[in-house]
């Protein structure tokens, strides 16, 4: 009897998932990019153990990596069903091997996968809500602004430059380049930095 379902929006109910272990749950989301919600819910055949409840992560497809794990939420006997948005998630070269081991796998990955992993309810993590992700976004592109205001205050032309042995150069496309990239990836994924 299936315990998981998954629905992702103009698609059948998915029931498939693979055990990898005894407390480790893997299913695939086809043409994952073209989803932008999925609805994870317990199917009601099989009720989590007392005092667990099952970590959700979301693995974003990328041919050329293994699978990168990303926690979205938990669902329990209490909360049977939740809707994740899965339409900012990015893989994440950040997050170290580590990730790339979780559910037993180390091969490429074409398609997104869902892995869902029954822990006790005291390790189980809340994921923010997207007003904080909002807002975390919000005070890191505004500190981001800060800092190049505050780097391009203090920029002066060669002719104007005055030889000194002691001090450090960088050159401002370099800085440039940074916030770019920082902004991009923060962008693709607002928690990257963690």
């Amino acid at each position: 009897m299936a315990m998981f379902g998954v629905i992702v929006s103009g698609r059948l109910v998915q029931t498939e998932f693979q055990q990898i272990s005894a407390t480790q749950f893997v299913t695939v989301i086809n043409d994952a990019d073209n989803v932008n919600h999925i609805v994870v819910f317990l199917t009601g055949a099989v009720p989590f153990p007392e005092g667990t409840a099952g970590q959700v992560y979301f693995s974003w497809p990328d041919p050329h990596a293994p699978p990168n794990w990303q926690c979205l939420g938990y669902i329990s006997n209490q909360k049977p069903s939740v809707i994740f948005k899965v339409s900012n998630i990015r893989k994440l070269h950040e997050m170290g091997d580590y990730s790339n081991m979780m559910f037993g796998q180390s091969h490429i990955v074409h398609n997104a996968q869902i892995g869902i992993s029954i822990e006790p309810l005291s390790n189980i993590q809340e994921v923010p809500q997207a007003n904080t992700i909002e807002s975390n976004l919000t005070f890191a592109q505004k500190m981001l602004e800060n800092f190049m205001n505050y780097v391009l205050s203090y920029t002066i032309n060669q002719s104007n430059m005055v030889p000194d042995p002691t001090a450090t150069y960088v050159p401002l496309s370099t800085v440039q380049n940074w916030y770019t990239n920082f902004e991009r990836r923060l962008q693709q994924n607002p928690n990257f930095w963690k």
